[in-house]
């Protein structure tokens, strides 16, 4: 590894561990804009999130910037469609165009839009029933728009990051305006934008496809829609993976099985694992399964994916206990 990236790499561990400090300090539950920390991709929840060190496609934008640095391809797109719980739609994209063969970097984009569905709004009226039905105000929505970029310095060590812009308006409420003289009821909006970042690192080891990496997501500054202030989902990971076929050189013309395993230490929940393996035949098909730990409501997860003449389509299941079964789409293409 040369002086640069040996700098790159010293910058990245000490800004690990001052966040990991800011962690030893934390309040659970106590962050918003959620909707940042669902995954949406499809191949990635499959494999139970442990997406830390897959590296390649534009998808690595939402979970390791670095990994776009080694993206083979000129474009890659990826498109993913969620209805997560409680009829909430997710919809997102990750663009990533590598210029000059990597040699300048890789530029990545990526964009969320979350749909809460239609709200019965009512505030309080002096009737019978005390309240009335109002139509017509905001619904709650969100949206999230990233730009990344991701650089291999040396053919072992990658380094990447991506700034975003985040909105969550919540809606308009009917609250009290408090006056000298007289209290009366007015109408507030309920709308933030911050922004936000996200920093990786990649290291190839040498021995065979092993591969360490670490991320940080959403660090920002705090914000509060009143007087009490919040911060944004702040994720520190740390990862490996590797593809298990490579002690069977026998299979390697037909087979890859790579396992991955991501330690997550979130700010708004304790810590936990991500599990996940990858099975592919010839390059063109796959299975896929998962395991997050810590969870009371999901676990396990599954999913398959074919690939072929650069368009690839996934799919994954991840079952809930007491909610519906979450279904996750991708498509994606590169050239």
């Amino acid at each position: 590894m040369n002086g640069f990236s040996s700098v790159f790499s010293r910058a990245f561990v000490v800004l690990g561990l001052m966040v990991s400090s800011c962690f030893a300090q934390q309040k659970l539950a106590q962050t918003g804009f959620e909707f940042l920390s669902v995954s949406r991709d499809a191949r990635a929840a499959a494999m139970g999130e442990a997406f830390l060190t897959l590296e390649g496609s534009s998808t690595a934008l939402e979970y390791n910037p670095a990994g776009i640095a080694r993206m083979s391809s000129l474009v890659d797109l990826s498109l993913n469609h969620m209805k997560w719980i409680a009829d909430i739609s997710y919809y997102s994209g990750t663009l990533a165009l590598n210029i000059k063969e990597g040699r300048y970097g890789v530029l990545g984009v990526s964009i969320l839009r979350v749909d809460y569905g239609e709200f019965l709004w009512t505030r309080v009226a002096s009737n019978e029933k005390g309240y009335e039905d109002i139509t017509g105000w905001a619904q709650p929505s969100a949206y999230m728009i990233g730009l990344g970029y991701a650089k291999e310095l040396s053919d072992r060590f990658s380094v990447g990051g991506q700034v975003k812009y985040a909105y969550q308006d919540l809606g308009t409420s009917f609250v009290p305006i408090y006056m000298e003289t007289d209290t009366t009821m007015g109408e507030k909006k309920y709308a933030l934008g911050v922004v936000a970042f996200d920093f990786g690192t990649l290291y190839r080891t040498g021995l065979k496809s092993l591969k360490f990496g670490m991320a940080i997501s959403n660090f920002s500054r705090e914000v509060k829609y009143e007087k009490e202030g919040f911060q944004l989902p702040l994720t520190f990971k740390i990862g490996a993976s590797m593809n298990l076929i490579d002690f069977f050189p026998g299979l390697q013309s037909k087979h890859t099985l790579i396992f991955s395993i991501d330690a997550v230490h979130p700010r708004s929940y304790p810590e936990f694992l991500n599990i996940g393996a990858e099975y592919t035949f010839m390059e063109t098909v796959a299975l896929r399964v998962g395991y997050v730990t810590g969870h009371e409501e999901y676990g396990f997860t599954a999913g398959v994916g074919v690939r072929k003449f650069g368009f690839e389509v996934d799919y994954s299941l991840t079952p809930f206990l007491r909610f519906e079964n979450v279904n996750r789409l991708s498509v994606k293409f590169s050239l």
